[in-house]
């Protein structure tokens, strides 16, 4: 069983809090802290699904399991750090500070564009988009990747989106748009964010 350091929190969530592995500072530990454990469940047929097509792991972590901990039932993901260590920040915490948006901008517009790009190559399917779900890891001061590290997998009743390229192509698509409408709404009053959300690749 894993022993959870609650002072080892990195993230939180409406359903489930984030924690530096106790055993392995490259990963972390997802434990359900509101609702049921069908979160966990969802997300790791989900995951197994991706890993059956052998998607490129490039801007998502990769799952390695469920276990027991202190706290429940857990979700072993890889842990997103930067070049020098520390964990990464969301994208939001990039786009809330015009300072940090304008310094990073080149970075994140490449970022954007590149992560819409992956989607749409894997078909990985997000039941939202949001920036608070989406670290931002730097290789460099000045550059870096988008990871997705939360929202996996497709909620539909019948996914036949999970099974169908068009499909899921569509939906990655409707939901990158919903995405840039959200960010605009969410940062109008950072002009630099609307800088960054031009066209990104196929429409």
């Amino acid at each position: 069983m894993i022993e959870i350091d609650t002072h080892a929190l990195i993230g939180k969530g409406l359903h489930r809090e984030c924690y530096v592995h106790p055993d392995d500072p490259a990963r972390c530990v997802k434990v359900v802290v509101a609702g049921t454990i069908d979160e966990n469940h969802r997300e790791a047929a989900y995951y197994g699904q991706l890993a059956q097509r052998g998607i490129s792991w490039e801007m998502l972590p990769r799952f390695h399991g469920l276990e027991q901990t202190t706290l429940g039932e857990g979700a072993i993901f890889d842990l997103v750090r930067d070049h020098d260590g520390p964990v990464s920040h969301t994208l939001a915490h990039y786009l809330v500070s015009r300072q940090l948006t304008e310094q990073h901008a080149a970075a994140l517009q490449t970022a954007l564009a590149n992560l819409k790009g992956y989607l749409l190559e894997n078909r990985i399917i997000t039941m939202t988009l949001k920036p608070k779900n989406i670290l931002f890891q730097q290789y460099t001061a000045d550059d870096g990747r988008l990871v997705i590290v939360d929202n996996i997998g497709n909620s539909d009743f019948i996914p036949l989106a999970n099974h169908s390229k068009w499909l899921a192509q569509w939906k990655i698509k409707r939901k990158w748009r919903r995405f840039e409408h959200d960010l605009r709404s969410a940062y109008r009053n950072n002009p630099a964010v609307g800088k960054l959300l031009g066209h990104h690749g196929p429409a």
